[in-house]
């Protein structure tokens, strides 16, 4: 008997480590993403083809959600997988939701902090408009750029934050 109280007590402390294990592997990342704000890497592209495919996604809603579509796709697709894994009880996959989530918030701060510096390459070139300039322009709220990217950049950091406390609020 106290051999089998053992086994479920290595058990539970085994349970316990495991449960923190995905944030601990998440922190390192979550740090290089906020250290490195601006830096383009290879999710970033995958990022980009799902703006784009929000804008194809909204066409039919008119000219500001058409462009607001590629920022809402960046928010509404990780979004999905987040409610996926939730309902299902999966807390690891809603922690990679959660993540991949706030790096399209890091990567969304960027692009509305540049509605008048126009810095950033666009896909296009010269040929298309800014997705911020214009949002911000038609919400007259274009001299607040920088300060919604900051919006978002802070949002993205408490998503990180939910992220990392995950285990403690869900209960599998």
């Amino acid at each position: 008997m106290s051999e089998i109280q053992f086994n479920d007590q290595a058990t539970g402390w085994a349970y316990q480590i495991k449960r923190w294990v995905p944030s601990a592997i998440m922190l390192p990342i979550m740090i290089w993403l906020i250290m490195n704000r601006g830096t383009c890497t290879w999710i970033d592209n995958a990022d980009l083809v799902i703006h784009e495919a929000g804008h194809l996604f909204f066409v039919l809603f008119g000219k500001f959600i058409y462009t607001l579509g590629g920022t809402l796709m960046q928010i509404l697709l990780p979004s999905l997988i987040i409610w996926y894994f939730w309902r299902n009880s999966y807390r690891t996959g809603a922690q990679v939701g959660l993540l991949w989530l706030g790096q399209n918030l890091i990567n969304i701060s960027v692009y509305a902090a540049d509605a008048r510096a126009h810095a950033l390459p666009l896909l296009g070139g010269n040929k298309v408009y800014h997705d911020w300039t214009y949002i911000l322009g038609t919400t007259n709220l274009l001299q607040y750029d920088i300060e919604v990217g900051y919006m978002f950049f802070g949002l993205a950091i408490l998503i990180f934050l939910m992220t990392l406390l995950l285990p403690l609020i869900f209960q599998e």
